[in-house]
């Protein structure tokens, strides 16, 4: 996928919070160009099988989703995602300003593990990731998705820290 040359593959961790929009904008602002391709990785803890499509995908995520479709609340649902219509209007005014094409990817389990396996399996240029801004004391006895993923990725990372962070 990435290897093709001229086509570039941007990640952006997404969990529909303040983060991950400040995230969003600030991959908009600086990092994508027109051509590319951005990735939307949303990871959910626990599948819920009576109401998602997650026992096909558990293991492997699920298939690229489209924006236009994952656009579609039945759609979304179908595969346990919640997107918030603040973010869905944000990714289609990103989609056609920047002339990027988005994709979802919705995967299941640990957020820190799932990211890092997302980029080994479709080759990234990097991948940007919000920042819930922990102080030391809480990222040291919750951890930190972000710290993780800095950590053990294979490709460069990108943490943004929302303006309402503090710490």
């Amino acid at each position: 996928m990435a290897g093709v040359e001229g086509e570039r593959w941007v990640g952006l961790a997404m969990d529909f919070s303040e983060g991950s929009r400040a995230a969003l904008r600030w991959a908009a602002a600086n990092l994508l160009r027109a051509g590319d391709q951005l990735l939307l990785l949303h990871v959910l803890k626990e599948p819920d099988y009576e109401q998602s499509e997650a026992i096909l995908w558990e293991s492997t995520g699920s298939p690229l989703i489209p924006l236009s479709e994952f656009s579609d609340l039945t759609i979304a649902k179908k595969y346990g995602a919640k997107p918030d219509a603040e973010t869905l209007d944000l990714l289609n005014t990103v989609a056609k300003e920047k002339e990027v094409m988005v994709v979802v990817k919705v995967l299941w389990g640990d957020p820190r593990e799932k990211l890092c396996q997302a980029i080994n399996d479709i080759p990234m240029s990097c991948l940007v990731i919000g920042s819930r801004g922990l102080g030391k004391l809480k990222r040291v006895l919750l951890g930190s998705v972000s710290d993780y993923v800095v950590n053990n990725a294979t490709c460069p990372v990108t943490v943004v820290k929302s303006a309402s962070s503090n710490g």
